[in-house]
């Protein structure tokens, strides 16, 4: 979109917002949206005795209003709309002119100047009939089509508004005894918070008292509220419920989830995509053919089609007017800003446009199994010691020490276990990750390893008898000073959502695999249950990328899901990055779309979602190309010998009833889910 002064409100609304000045932001645009509506109608009132004073107009409705004075009147009240209501034009014409990028302004403020300038001149002798009413009512059409495609596209981003007002701008800051009222922007970390029932919770935090539920789903597109215990995350926005909460402030307002979101969803609105560049460039053309083609019709119907000037000048105001690529302007960036907003609502945060309208291409999609396929809460099944000197408690006690600083869902099991047992955990020394096969550290005097069964095979470890009960147990090995002391099989659940994300799926033609770091038997388990197309089981992450090479040498355009820490090669490598986790965790830098839940049917809907979008944009595009195709010949008067022309007024209706559909056309996307 070009134009500036119609884009000076689209790049304050479909560009977004940051939390801290949303309501700027919120008030401005109401501003620029007031100021076309007062031009408008300022406009409205004084060209009525505009056209009622036109020879033209009296010709036409068989009466005759003249007196002295009268051509000089109609010349002040027309060079007050023209000068009044055309300001926003001319301003544009001179900004996009400094850019060196010729739009919609030039072709308005040319069509505009051109017939002010000849109608001038016919009031101070020159020859021939005014233009007085083409022009107002041109210039008033015009303010009108722009006041709604102002209107249209503010409601565009409303989704993004309505997620920056989620934050307070007031918090209920506790100091000893007392509770203050203090600016949500002055929040710092550490700082206790209290959250009464029913308000929005002002600071990503931990609570410190109380419990609730939570309502997140403008956040995370879960609709049921969430119950909430001391300990545990909230995130700022999220609506509490009847409970009263004391929360530890662990963000600043400016680091906090929800204002990531908002800045995710805003540099996801200034990216422009392959298709955007697209429309661009096809209206940088258009514009140059409006005026190409305004000119050439011109001269034709003067030189050769033996016209009047007044007859030549009309057709060109009406063929530059009617070219005007507004409809073309608006035809992707209005999708963006609708398609980002809804998808941040629903948990669909976009980092890189061009990956999101790629999604529709997608033909293979590589989960990660623990957390997006299945539940990613593991519970310890069994517990086997193979030294007599421990016991089972002991075997949990020495793993959970390993484990205690690692937020992975087996070491949650394992720590959970451990709670179970009431056993102390003890703290270690020389702590240390074995990449992708377990961890290691020094605990009493003693080196322990927490290891898959790769270690094992890796390290030619024999296996004890029988130790693997069940296909879909992970299981992991605790060696002490290099000798097998036990290990500890852990079950975790598949998904409910999973088995119809994989149908969802396989029914729009997209191959599923599984991608996993467990052993063979578990990943052919989950992968047999879930009818997916196959699976790669025991890979480390750089193999990930290995896997994901090969896929694409077989022409394969992959999809990789991650939760963006040891994926982050694969994930760059993939045709599209998906991060899966939520919280605060989900900034995943190589992935081109973030999923705020690691939830499988929202990775189905955005593949939905992204074809949807990319299906809208088509649409409006071939709209704003097609109408101009049509219009052009007609505005240039090739059916003129049937008497079938269009007025520069009617031109620029035509006009602005394309960009409205454009607009309206982008407002009816909806967010496609697998449900």
């Amino acid at each position: 979109m070009k134009h500036q002064h119609s884009s000076e409100h689209a790049d304050h609304t479909m560009q977004g917002m940051n939390p801290s000045m949303g309501h700027e932001g919120h008030d401005h645009h109401k501003m620029m949206i007031e100021d076309f509506r007062r031009r408008f109608f300022v406009t409205l009132i004084i060209t009525i005795p505009v056209m009622i004073l036109s020879p033209m107009i009296q010709l036409w409705f068989g009466f005759n209003l003249a007196f002295n004075g009268s051509s000089y009147l109609l010349f002040i009240l027309s060079s007050i709309v023209f000068f009044y209501g055309g300001l926003p034009f001319l301003k544009g014409l001179v900004d996009e002119l400094k850019k060196g990028s010729p739009g919609m302004m030039t072709l308005i403020a040319v069509a505009i100047t051109v017939a002010y300038a000849y109608s001038v001149a016919t009031v101070f002798g020159l020859k021939g009939m005014d233009f007085f009413w083409e022009l107002c009512t041109l210039i008033l059409i015009m303010l009108l089509g722009h006041w709604i495609e102002m209107k249209s596209v503010a409601g565009a981003s409303k989704e993004l508004e309505l997620l920056v007002q989620l934050m307070p701008s007031d918090a209920h800051m506790i100091m000893g005894e007392m509770v203050h009222e203090v600016k949500t922007d002055s929040l710092k970390e550490g700082d206790l918070i209290l959250i009464k029932p029913g308000e929005n919770v002002a600071a990503d935090g931990i609570i410190a008292e109380g419990e609730s539920y939570l309502n997140e789903s403008m956040l995370t597109g879960e609709s049921i509220p969430v119950k909430k215990y001391k300990d545990e995350k909230v995130i700022a926005g999220s609506i509490n419920g009847n409970g009263s909460l004391k929360v530890t402030v662990s963000h600043s307002s400016k680091d906090s989830y929800l204002a990531r979101v908002v800045k995710l969803v805003n540099d996801a609105q200034k990216t422009k995509s392959k298709t955007q560049l697209l429309a661009d460039k096809a209206a940088r053309i258009l514009t140059i053919v409006a005026l190409g083609a305004g000119f050439a019709t011109f001269f034709y119907w003067l030189l050769i089609g033996n016209q009047s000037f007044v007859f030549a000048l009309e057709r060109m105001v009406t063929v530059i007017v009617i070219c005007c690529p507004h409809a073309l302007g608006l035809a992707v960036p209005l999708v963006v800003a609708v398609s980002t907003s809804l998808s941040a609502k629903n948990g669909l945060l976009i980092k890189n446009r061009t990956a999101f309208e790629n999604s529709r291409k997608i033909t293979t999609i590589l989960f990660d199994k623990t957390g997006t396929l299945t539940v990613g809460k593991f519970e310890v099944a069994r517990i086997k010691s193979l030294q007599s000197t421990l016991d089972e408690k002991e075997i949990v006690r020495i793993a959970a020490a390993l484990e205690q600083n690692s937020e992975h869902p087996i070491a949650t099991g394992i720590i959970a276990k451990a709670k179970e047992f009431s056993v102390a955990v003890p703290s270690v020394n020389n702590f240390k990750a074995i990449t992708g096969k377990g961890v290691e550290a020094d605990m009493e005097g003693r080196n322990i390893k927490v290891v898959s069964p790769g270690y094992l095979k890796e390290n030619k470890i024999p296996f004890p008898e029988n130790y693997a009960s069940s296909a879909a147990e992970t299981i992991v090995f605790v060696i002490i000073n290099n000798q097998l002391a036990g290990y500890i099989a852990l079950a975790d659940k598949i998904r409910p959502e999973s088995y119809q994300a994989i149908q969802t799926l396989h029914a729009n033609g997209i191959k599923s695999l599984l991608l996993t770091g467990d052993n063979a038997m578990v990943a052919k388990s989950v992968s047999d249950e879930l009818k997916m197309d196959g699976f790669y089981a025991e890979v480390l992450p750089h193999q990930k990328l290995e896997k994901i090479k090969e896929l694409q040498s077989k022409g394969e355009f992959v999809a990789m899901t991650g939760d963006g820490v040891n994926d982050a090669p694969a994930l760059a490598q993939a045709d599209i990055g998906i991060a899966v986790g939520s919280g605060s965790d989900i900034a995943a830098e190589t992935a081109g779309i973030v999923l705020v839940n690691s939830n499988p049917k929202d990775i189905a809907s955005l593949i939905l979602f992204g074809k949807a979008t990319y299906k809208k944009m088509i649409q409006n595009l071939i709209w704003a190309t097609g109408y101009n195709v049509i219009a052009l010949p007609l505005a240039a008067g090739v059916l003129y010998k049937w008497n079938i022309m269009l007025s520069p007024a009617a031109g620029a209706v035509l006009m602005s009833l394309s960009t409205i559909v454009v607009a309206i056309n982008a407002k009816m996307l909806r967010v496609k889910t697998s449900k």
